[in-house]
């Protein structure tokens, strides 16, 4: 029937309904074959299936595909099989390419040839084909459309693996992406760090960063790139600990709504110590862009995870956290955290304004123990002449839902 249709754009768009590790039929299989071998006719290519069918269907895609523009292969699952487009594989009219567990075509005729691409996803990259920042950086200085770039890995690389490939092969290539509009970064640290130096995107508006687990943070170059861009703005945070990681995003003042609108940085631990130390050596260090943040909201989601050990987060952690915004006016506390944090703001021989300065409310659950808890902080501030309000809301914080980035890939965080 192809062979005899009018020389009409082709579009394949299949995804796998039910079970994600069932292949599909044989008779799905080969008409998504015959169709791919219309080069010339194909326009989008969308193949969301698993990996042993994917394996078969991509070798069809070892040729020039004069008119595709839209390119999407995601194994639903993690897998075992080392899959990688054909060395031949060309698309020059390539606007956008999303690639979920999949070896990035780094180097290939595919990027090299695709110089109006707008949309570049590479996710879930597995340790085994390791993309050195330098190849990286190289390829996308030949995409100066570039508008949306996502880089993530399946599993952290050690810092000193990082460390030791960068002494071998030291980063040269330095790219500014004009057009760049959304950045979304899935690793470790050390790989982000060694990244971002040599990264110019002035117009960046939307920036997502995925830490995996790790003992110790140091971000200065994160700092840098991100004070370099002036499009990013931050008027309140909210933290969300969640037993799976922590995740932080920008909201709308007052409170209202989730959105990752401009920033949202996730840490993948467990523990809610773990988790309130990550953030706070993380947003030590960037303190200096947060300074005008007006509203902190912490929220809290049950740790089903976490043994009772873990769940009480280090006093210091906590003060080193707060001690970031210095000039936050609202303070909103879900139910959960308002004992940590009513024990956390009691004075121990320091100044009534050391922490918060600026802030004029607290607000916390209706009916909690935070009356009594925060009463000897509230007392301290009124001393001195800077009274805090304490307000009661049944809900202090939108209980909304919330996308979680996981390896596997992701889900949602309900409340």
């Amino acid at each position: 029937m192809l062979a005899n249709s009018p020389p009409f754009p082709l579009i394949i768009d299949y995804e796998q309904p039910i079970d994600p590790n069932q292949d599909i039929t044989a008779e799905d299989e080969e008409r998504i074959t015959l169709a791919l071998q219309h080069h010339d006719r194909m326009r989008r290519i969308n193949l969301r299936l698993p990996a042993p069918s994917l394996q078969k269907l991509i070798k069809s895609l070892d040729d020039e595909f004069p008119t595709l523009e839209y390119l999407y292969i995601a194994p639903p699952t993690e897998h075992n099989t080392l899959l990688m487009l054909p060395a031949l594989f060309e698309a020059p009219r390539l606007c956008l390419l999303i690639l979920d567990h999949l070896s990035p075509p780094i180097r290939s005729p595919l990027l090299t040839t695709a110089i109006g691409l707008v949309t570049l996803i590479l996710r879930w990259i597995h340790p085994s084909t390791y993309l050195h920042p330098n190849h990286l950086l190289q390829q996308i200085s030949l995409l100066p459309l570039l508008e949306t770039l996502e880089i993530g890995f399946c599993s952290p690389i050690p810092n000193r693996e990082v460390e030791s490939q960068l002494l071998h092969m030291p980063i040269i290539t330095h790219v500014t992406l004009s057009h760049l509009l959304w950045f979304t970064f899935f690793g470790i640290s050390a790989y982000l760090e060694a990244l971002l130096p040599h990264v110019v995107a002035p117009f960046l508006k939307k920036l997502n960063v995925h830490f995996f687990n790790q003992l110790s943070f140091s971000v200065p170059h994160l700092l840098q790139f991100m004070m370099t861009t002036g499009s990013l703005g931050f008027s309140g945070l909210r933290f969300l600990f969640y037993h799976e990681a922590v995740v932080v995003f920008t909201v709308a003042q007052a409170g209202a709504g989730i959105g990752i609108e401009d920033f949202s940085m996730q840490v993948l631990c467990r523990h809610l110590d773990w988790q309130v130390s990550s953030v706070a050596q993380i947003f030590s260090a960037l303190s200096p862009l947060f300074s005008m943040v007006e509203e902190l909201n912490l929220d809290y989601r049950i740790h089903t995870l976490s043994s009772e050990e873990h769940n009480q987060a280090d006093h210091t952690r906590w003060r080193e956290l707060l001690g970031s915004f210095r000039s936050v006016k609202t303070l909103r506390v879900y139910d959960g955290l308002v004992e940590e944090l009513s024990r956390s703001l009691q004075l121990d021989g320091e100044p009534p304004l050391g922490l918060l300065p600026e802030l004029k409310e607290l607000v916390y659950p209706a009916g909690s123990i935070g009356d009594k808890t925060f009463s000897s902080f509230v007392r301290e501030r009124e001393l001195v002449g800077h009274p805090v309000n304490l307000i009661f809301e049944v809900v202090p914080i939108d209980p909304g839902s919330h996308f979680f980035v996981s390896l596997a890939g992701g889900s949602y965080v309900y409340p």
